[in-house]
């Protein structure tokens, strides 16, 4: 079986929820304390052993790209921290057409290997030895399929994410039969949502190819998976962390404030701040 050691980052979306802050700035380049989040995407990627990375983004990302540049003020920081990153590659997604559509243009990135796909805007911290992704990973390495990360949600926020209906074997991995996008809390198969976190077999790309454009007229990544569950081996587990969606302001905040608790140097002066509430 192949290792997996090539990375996609989706960074294409237009951040519409974030206006005005996206007007001249990435979402995935507003800060969690001291590193954008697209920073802490790579990260993890590369923590988790993938060593070569493609980040699609879109018109207005030139920021992303700039950031992973050699800047004059490297040589002034006692820590530079790209030192440890691989070479990133970057490709353009001409049209917001969805994710499923940015996902191909990793295609011969991909060539014929099996990819992580990390969103980002999507940052996890583990409660585990293992990052989120390896754990993904070893799911992976145990079935030889593709692999999707889940967590439970509130029943009553099935409706934001794409569900999956499936059984679990004894050791907690499931044997994904269906996916809905966004369903409503009565069509859910059942509670358990797709974090933006997966280990694709390359027969994705050919299942992306069968879909038409699902919900907001944008091709579905769900829709390829939902396929795949059908005729091919789809697994799903859930995460052993935490998932911080830097989707909307409200995400960002809550996720921004757990960073900095987390973080030695400001973790004091949010002390003192939570003592003036």
């Amino acid at each position: 079986m192949t290792r997996i050691r090539k990375a996609v980052i989706p960074a294409a979306g237009l951040g519409t929820r974030f206006y005005p802050l996206t007007r001249a700035q990435p979402k995935e380049m507003l800060p969690l304390v001291d590193k954008p989040v697209i920073h802490y995407v790579v990260e993890e990627a590369v923590d988790s052993g993938l060593d070569e990375i493609l980040i699609v983004v879109g018109a207005g990302k030139d920021a992303i790209i700039n950031y992973f540049d050699n800047s004059v003020l490297d040589k002034q920081a006692d820590n530079h921290l790209l030192d440890s990153f691989p070479e990133i590659y970057f490709v353009r997604q001409r049209q917001q057409l969805g994710l499923a559509d940015s996902i191909r243009y990793a295609k011969k990135f991909v060539d014929d290997e099996p990819f992580v796909v990390l969103l980002g805007d999507t940052v996890y911290l583990s409660n585990d030895d293992l990052s989120v992704t390896e754990q993904m990973i070893n799911v992976y390495n145990k079935k030889g399929s593709s692999v999707i990360a889940l967590e439970q949600v509130p029943v009553e926020k099935v409706g934001n994410y794409g569900i999956a209906g499936g059984k679990a074997d004894p050791e907690g991995i499931f044997r994904i039969d269906r996916l809905l996008e966004k369903p409503s809390p009565l069509e859910a198969p059942s509670n358990l949502g797709i974090t933006g976190l997966y280990a694709l077999e390359p027969e994705i790309f050919q299942f992306i190819e069968r879909i038409k454009p699902g919900k907001n007229g944008e091709l579905q990544l769900t829709d390829a998976l939902s396929v795949m569950a059908a005729e091919s081996q789809l697994f799903g587990f859930e995460i052993n962390g935490q998932r911080f969606d830097i989707g909307n302001m409200e995400m960002w905040i809550q996720a921004f404030i757990k960073f900095v608790s987390m973080d030695r140097r400001y973790s004091k002066l949010f002390g003192e701040h939570q003592k003036e509430q």
